[in-house]
């Protein structure tokens, strides 16, 4: 049987993800040029991170489970790398029409 995380932990869990729900709030009101995309990323992997790790309980489990976490994340930069060549070479060919 696996242990069952404290109440503590899950306290802890949620003001994290308050704090960084505050920080998407408040960049959103800041003027950072091309970084606001870059500070806006971070902050929603850091959201997924955390909520991987507590909320899908991958941290203290199997090295299966973090192999097939891993694999998930590798097929989704895979996913979205083709998407991106796609869009970055859509004006490479004129269109006759």
């Amino acid at each position: 049987m696996e242990p069952v995380a404290r109440p503590k932990v899950y306290v802890w869990t949620c003001i994290a993800l308050l704090a960084l729900l505050a920080l998407t709030w408040a960049v959103a009101y800041v003027d950072l040029g091309p970084f606001n995309l870059i500070v806006a990323l971070a902050v929603a992997i850091a959201k997924a991170i955390v909520i991987a790790l507590f909320f899908m309980h991958i941290k203290g489990s199997s090295r299966l489970l973090h192999l097939a976490a891993v694999a998930g994340v590798i097929w989704l930069l895979f996913l979205i790398s083709l998407t991106l060549g796609d869009y970055s070479t859509r004006g490479w060919v004129p269109l006759n029409h």
